[in-house]
């Protein structure tokens, strides 16, 4: 700047010595360079330090509120991208929290893990958490001293309880007294000493006031089942959803549970049987890796089985910090699980905030021209170029605030919903300090991210070529914003095709035959029924009437696998081959009842009373067994022989994203886990549930009466899923929002821009079908340019993520063209508006306004 005016002076005072002479020339130059000497000019060497910060960012302020009132287009969509894009980060922020703390209320979480096993089969290490009701025994006596509390448990299972005239089915868990202090319940009254008498229970808050109301529960007599009877010890807090215990809504003493079941203690062999689970806390001395190494040999060192044996298996733990989001092994090897989820949605958060942010960088450089003036006068007068990027900062920065406060108010509003998509129940943490710590932080980085660019880029403008009128941004200058839009429509096409493809791989599953007719059917849990006694007095009743047709009992749901056993053999069968079938206890009606698909033989029959000892296999037992023809085989199981009459279809139990495992079907006559029935489809269904109730509960004047539909418990095997699919496709869709507020600004702009040229070419005859080719091209050409980015990253990405599903689609062609032809559209749909307006108006005004 200095040597800019040196020259100025020099070449007035040449021109004077010419004109006036050497004299007269002298003195003026010596009145010129005095009245330099003023305070506007001369720059302190060191900034304005005479100038108060808090007036100076006072004046910051106060000149970004003028220049967001002046340009309220530009604004709104700077600020409407920006709220958009906050209100995304902090609904996903909200998420990720909530799932990152999951089982943090538990005080000793970081010290608390579950035993599981690894056993080897055929070559490959499986992993399970299921483990032999005496572990927690063999930990104690062997391991006490690296324990603080060893606890055996059962599964969380539906029981009946009841007080009085009132029934509910509760889900709770038979566990040791030690769990109440292990897990840091929150007792609202009774201790948490309260399992230590073996007849007793203690009721989770809503339970308590489920069956008590008002009054006070403790020392209260229930009843559990058919007769068993506990008191009532004590009431805890309610346990939150983001923990691996939410669902335990009682908790009953593990010694009742052996007292109840006296063949536990029968057993030739009690570690040959997983079907309780273990939990352990640490001494504070103890290490995770250290203990597991430990007591690895554990089960191998006492279990009796030879098919045990075989399995070689080995113990380890498995912190409770990871059961939530680590819960997925492959091969002995913990391969992560929900983890994916977080970095999924937090990816797609900060690609969504960042859109927004490209907008306001795109908008703020591209109306440089407008600007480049303020920032030579403001150079001129001496400012300095750290004094100019604060300014441009703290004009980014009060528009990220004002966006920041509005997206509180769209995440508030949105909550409702995204809480029922995500199947969560968050909450905006207004009373946390720390929420607040980081949204402050959080806004002034969205602030100097959105900022960065346009501060550097119009703070580096050179004052004398604005102030002379030669300044021009010249064609370069757009090309970081053509990179930017560019950037913007690849990953909002990657959210549009990772979108469609999530829905039809769910689409594709859906579509997968399951092996029997879900629709009609219902089933009821009969852990503590007396319906299994008279069953063929309720199914005669019922068929009679009409209401259904046909009723059948079995050992495990219709949408879950309750019972896996080895101890097959067969003819042919390689001795060293481990084998483990899916195996369900069924009445004789079972067949007809779920409507299952005979492929070859035929169905369980009265009339053959050899098929007590017979099996049904599905056909991946028989692909697995590899008979030329199953029927008549004969199949031993813990050396008992069974006649194999039939092959069914693969019923579909378990995920519908993975291959159906090798099944057994089997007759008995305690099947009375479940009761499935077929409802008339042409009788009206709220009189045929009705009938089916009445009856019900005369057979059955224990429990109450809980039904489940068959169609719709299957279709909860796709909730991870189409929640995925959901949330995508709500940010793949603000995602293009945000971007199309970016073009539609960006295409005003260049209209403005371009004003005089199109008015030129329309007095030169140019139609506006060629005006609007000419103003939209520049935008389509870089939206391919897009497009040749996000299909590649997407199919790499996509098919990545389509490799976990054992049963998945192929990632068709035309998903690509979709996507990439609605990207097309949605551009130029954006800009038409623009392009047309700009197209239409009057040339004379046009050139007049130049």
């Amino acid at each position: 700047m200095q040597d800019y005016i040196e020259g100025d002076l020099m070449e007035v005072y040449e021109e004077r010595v010419k004109r006036l002479g050497k004299r007269k020339a002298d003195f003026k130059f010596i009145i010129d360079v005095l009245l330099l000497f003023r305070s506007g000019i001369i720059r302190p060497t060191e900034g304005y330090k005479h100038v108060n910060n808090y007036d100076m960012f006072k004046s910051y302020f106060k000149i970004g509120w003028r220049n967001l009132i002046k340009n309220k287009g530009y604004s709104f969509i700077n600020i409407a991208g920006l709220t958009s894009g906050m209100a995304v980060a902090i609904l996903i922020g909200l998420w990720i929290w909530d799932e990152l703390s999951f089982d943090t209320y538990h005080e000793n979480y970081n010290r608390i893990a579950q035993v599981w096993q690894h056993n080897t089969a055929n070559g490959i290490i499986s992993s399970d958490m299921a483990m032999p009701w005496v572990t927690s025994e063999e930990l104690k006596n062997n391991y006490g001293s690296d324990f603080k509390y060893v606890v055996q448990s059962t599964w969380t299972e539906s029981n009946t309880l009841t007080y009085g005239d009132i029934k509910f089915n509760k889900q709770g868990n038979f566990i040791e007294p030690q769990a109440t202090e292990m897990l840091s319940l929150k007792m609202l009254s009774g201790t948490r000493d309260g399992l230590k008498d073996p007849h007793s229970i203690l009721l989770s808050a809503s339970t308590a006031k489920t069956f008590f109301g008002a009054t006070d529960p403790l020392n209260q007599m229930m009843r559990v089942g058919r007769r068993t009877d506990v008191k009532v010890t004590g009431v805890y807090e309610d346990l939150p959803g983001n923990t691996s215990f939410k669902n335990v809504e009682y908790m009953l003493p593990w010694d009742l549970w052996i007292s109840i079941n006296p063949w536990l203690k029968e057993m030739d062999d009690p570690w040959s049987g997983n079907f309780t689970q273990t939990f352990v806390q640490l001494n504070d001395q103890a290490n995770f890796d250290v203990v597991s190494d430990k007591i690895k040999d554990m089960k191998l060192n006492k279990v009796k089985a030879a098919a045990d044996l075989n399995q070689k298996p080995e113990v380890f733990l498995h912190p409770m910090s990871k059961w939530h989001l680590y819960a997925e092994f492959k091969n002995g090897k913990n391969i992560g699980g929900r983890i994916q989820f977080i970095w999924l949605f937090g990816t797609i958060g900060v690609f969504v905030l960042l859109l927004a942010c490209i907008n306001f960088m795109n908008l703020s450089t591209a109306r440089s021209e407008k600007r480049a003036k303020e920032v030579g006068i403001r150079k001129s007068m001496g400012s300095l170029k750290e004094q100019l990027i604060a300014q441009f900062f703290s004009e980014s920065i009060l528009l990220t605030l004002t966006a920041f406060m509005l997206a509180l108010i769209l995440a508030q509003l949105a909550l409702p919903f995204f809480n029922e998509v995500a199947g969560k129940k968050l909450g905006l943490l207004w009373s946390n300090p720390f929420f607040w710590l980081l949204a402050i932080g959080f806004t002034l980085l969205t602030g100097f991210i959105a900022g960065s660019y346009p501060a550097l880029f119009l703070s580096s403008f050179q004052p004398v070529k604005v102030l002379k009128g030669t300044f021009r941004a010249g064609a370069s200058a757009s090309i970081p914003r053509k990179i930017l839009v560019i950037l913007q429509f690849s990953i909002s096409t990657m959210l549009i095709i990772g979108t469609i493809i999530v829905y039809h791989q769910i689409q594709f599953a859906k579509d997968r035959s399951i092996g029997y007719d879900k629709s009609g059917l219902i089933m009821m849990a009969m852990h503590n029924s007396e319906i299994h006694k008279h069953f063929e007095a309720v199914r005669t009743e019922l068929i009679e009437s009409g209401s259904i047709i046909a009723l059948a009992e079995s050992g495990s749901s219709l949408t879950s696998v309750n019972n896996i056993n080895s101890g097959f053999n067969w003819k042919g069968k390689d001795p060293g081959l481990a084998v483990e079938f899916a195996n369900t206890d069924v009445s004789l009606d079972f067949g007809k009842t779920v409507g299952w698909k005979i492929k070859s033989g035929r169905d369980f029959s009265s009339e053959f009373k050899s098929d007590s000892t017979a099996f049904i296999m599905n056909e991946a037992a028989a692909k697995y067994i590899g008979f030329n023809e199953p029927i008549g085989e004969t199949i031993t199981w813990n050396g008992n022989p069974y006649t194999v009459i039939g092959v069914v279809e693969d019923v579909v139990m378990e995920s519908p994203y993975q291959a159906v495992r090798p099944s057994l079907f089997y007759l008995t006559q305690d099947a009375g886990n479940m009761v499935i029935v077929r409802l008339n489809s042409n009788k009206n269904m709220p009189e045929t549930l009705a009938k089916v109730e009445t009856v019900f509960k005369r057979y059955n004047t224990v429990s109450p009466f809980e039904y489940q539909f068959v169609d719709q418990e299957y279709e909860k095997k796709f909730g991870d899923e189409q929640r995925i699919g959901k949330l995508s496709g709500i940010f793949a869709s603000l995602a293009i929002f945000i971007s199309c507020l970016g073009i539609f600004g960006l295409a005003s702009f260049m209209a403005g821009q371009r004003t005089k040229e199109i008015g030129l070419r329309k007095v030169m005859g140019a139609s506006v079908l060629n005006l609007w080719r000419m103003l939209s091209m520049d935008f389509v050409f870089l939206v391919m340019i897009s497009l040749f980015i996000a299909i590649p990253i997407s199919y790499l990405a996509m098919n990545a993520w389509l490799q976990k599903y054992e049963y998945r689609t192929d990632i068709a062609w035309w998903v690509f063209v979709v996507s990439g032809a609605g990207a097309l559209l949605i551009t130029l749909i954006t800009v038409s508006y623009q392009s047309i307006k700009a197209a239409l108006a009057n040339p004379v005004n046009s050139l007049r306004s130049e």
